[in-house]
């Protein structure tokens, strides 16, 4: 019998054969991680009034996770859960105090050299890795050039960015972060010192006027050096590097996002050969807000939505290299956010600086899903199908086991691992998460529980505390600039509240035994599996403790003189090859 070949059976057969390929050889990675973004603030995810060609036609070319969840709700626990696949609880990357992230380069907590990264499993694979933008995962331990916490060592062998996070205090006329007026009783001291001195002086009280003297003294003394600290912040903790040397303190914010793409790409120009991970996170768009010239004035939302324009631009660019290079298809792309979107951003101006979560209720430092559900998009043309859309429920900290085990390692068998491998959901060889219970901390403190039984396409979520928004009639925490967890700014609920994120995604309506007549068995399996993990936690050092958040001067990276304020400019600007031309499709 004659065999005929035909056009389609060659197409299957190719199309086979690099299948087989991709799946025997290592693929690259790259990661992308949007600060501060909120899940309706892209296309892909809703969004009408934000460009975000980009970002969307990345999701068109892959698969899109609509419960995606990062595994902490502020930007340095989520990112230590990210990198780890573990639940920062774990690394000790948690606290009990406020604000439960590092704010000084001169802290000497961070990531501990003993967790073990992607990062470090894909080098040890042969991989050449980078991380560009954002670390926030400390910098020094013992003294300023010690670089104990950098991403040097964990993994990346290159590293361009900055060390701690883009605050208010980098960019002038946007006030500052340390809004000490809001947590310190400066009034209450200021009536306490005058009533005493009236009292004194109309004879009721009887005070030593050298006393009075001493205490107005000391008040204007603390609030000068206050004052005068906060003016030394953005020549202290804004500060640009390049691998382990300070490039650039204060950094200028105005074209960064141009830099970065620039460093991005020309990686992979000098990596193209792979394999490589390339860790790419944005700056933007946490405050201080900032855009480039090309970009400010193109939104209808001001210099935040000027800033998502501007980062869809650059995942445009980085997307047209892979083509370029011409590995689009052993590449695999990820694209999210560390958590939702800051709904208490308001400039020193009064301009509007925050995101939108669209559906989903608060925002960033809450572990309501406005906080924690973020953006999920990975492409891998071949290997993946595209158009695809996964609702189960995912985490950020999936990443880890997908890329250790992509990079031909297995998982580390010596630790708690809370990530699971992705590959199977994304491909569609199974319909359901493996996901079946997931822990949601505010610092310390377990906050919530997310059930998804076996048996049901029911996704529960337990409370045991909720933040006190403030005005009462918000979903924020507009008093104090972000939600905290301690007893002062939290209610606490027993029996815990409880949705079914099913019926109400927004987390209108707590059911109660009237409403849900399985109630008391929900709450019962979540606290036994809540129980489980509680014993699961072995106890580590806490990278934030007071001690390890406070500013050390000892620490304090400085590319010149105290007597210059440590100021230095060490590069030239260069864009290279980065054009903003395009950026307005």
């Amino acid at each position: 019998m004659k065999s005929t070949w035909r056009p389609s059976s060659l197409l299957l057969l190719l199309q086979l054969s690099c299948a087989s390929l991709h799946g025997g050889s290592k693929p690259n990675f790259v990661l992308i991680m949007v600060d501060d973004l909120g899940i309706g603030d892209l296309g892909c995810y809703g969004n009408a009034t934000l460009r975000t060609p980009n970002i969307d036609q990345l999701a068109r070319e892959g698969v899109t996770l609509t419960h995606h969840i990062a595994a902490a709700s502020l930007c340095t626990p989520s990112r230590a859960a990210f990198l780890t696949g573990r639940y920062p609880i774990r690394s000790g990357v948690v606290g009990h105090h406020r604000p439960g992230v590092f704010l000084f380069n001169a802290a000497s907590g961070g990531l501990p050299s003993q967790e073990v990264t992607f990062a470090n499993i894909a080098k040890q694979q042969g991989y050449e890795t980078a991380l560009i933008g954002k670390w926030h995962l400390g910098l020094n331990c013992e003294s300023s050039d010690d670089h104990c916490h950098h991403p040097s060592i964990h993994g990346f062998n290159y590293f361009f960015g900055i060390p701690v996070t883009n605050l208010r205090d980098c960019q002038p006329g946007q006030g500052t972060v340390f809004q000490i007026h809001k947590y310190l009783p400066y009034r209450t001291l200021a009536i306490v010192l005058v009533s005493a001195a009236s009292l004194h002086y109309m004879g009721v009280l009887s005070m030593r006027r050298g006393l009075v003297v001493s205490l107005l003294c000391l008040s204007a003394l603390v609030t000068g050096l206050t004052a005068g600290f906060i003016m030394m912040m953005p020549y202290l903790n804004c500060v640009l590097m390049r691998d382990h040397r300070v490039v650039e303190q204060p950094f200028t914010s105005e074209n960064l996002t141009q830099r970065m793409t620039h460093e991005a790409v020309d990686f992979m120009e000098r990596n193209s050969g792979g394999p490589f991970l390339l860790f790419f996170s944005f700056i933007q768009v946490h405050t201080a807000m900032f855009a480039s010239a090309a970009f400010r004035g193109t939104s209808r939302h001001g210099i935040y939505g000027d800033a998502v324009h501007e980062v869809d631009w650059s995942v445009g660019q980085i997307m047209q290299t892979l083509d370029r290079l011409e590995l689009r298809e052993t590449t695999l792309v990820y694209l999210t956010s560390d958590q939702g979107a800051h709904v208490e951003e308001i400039s020193s101006t009064g301009e509007v600086n925050r995101g939108w979560n669209g559906i989903y209720k608060a925002g960033k430092s809450t572990n309501w899903e406005g906080g924690i559900r973020v953006p999920g998009i990975l492409r891998w043309p071949g290997s993946i199908p595209s158009g695809r859309q996964v609702d189960e429920p995912t985490s950020n900290m999936d990443l880890f086991p997908t890329v250790v085990r992509l990079s031909g390692e297995s998982v580390p068998e010596d630790r708690e691992i809370d990530g699971h491998d992705l590959m199977d959901l994304l491909r569609g060889r199974v319909e359901r998460s493996t996901h079946e219970f997931l822990f949601h901390y505010c610092n310390v403190y377990l906050n919530a529980v997310r059930w998804h039984p076996r048996n049901s396409s029911s996704v529960w979520k337990a409370f045991y505390f909720t933040p006190n928004f403030y005005p009462e009639n918000e979903t924020a925490c507009f008093h104090t600039h972000a939600c905290f967890c301690s007893s002062d700014y939290v209610t606490y609920h027993d029996p815990p509240l409880l949705f079914d994120l099913t019926r109400d995604p927004s987390e209108t309506t707590p059911l109660t035994p009237d409403t849900e007549p399985a109630f008391h068995a929900v709450l019962a399996a979540m606290e036994e599996a809540a129980d489980a993990h509680r014993r699961s936690v072995k106890p580590v050092e806490s990278q934030m403790s007071v001690w390890n958040l406070i500013w050390k001067p000892w620490l304090q990276p400085c590319c010149s003189t105290l007597s210059q304020l440590c100021q230095c400019q060490q590069e030239e600007e260069d864009v290279g090859g980065a054009t903003t031309e395009d950026h307005s499709s």
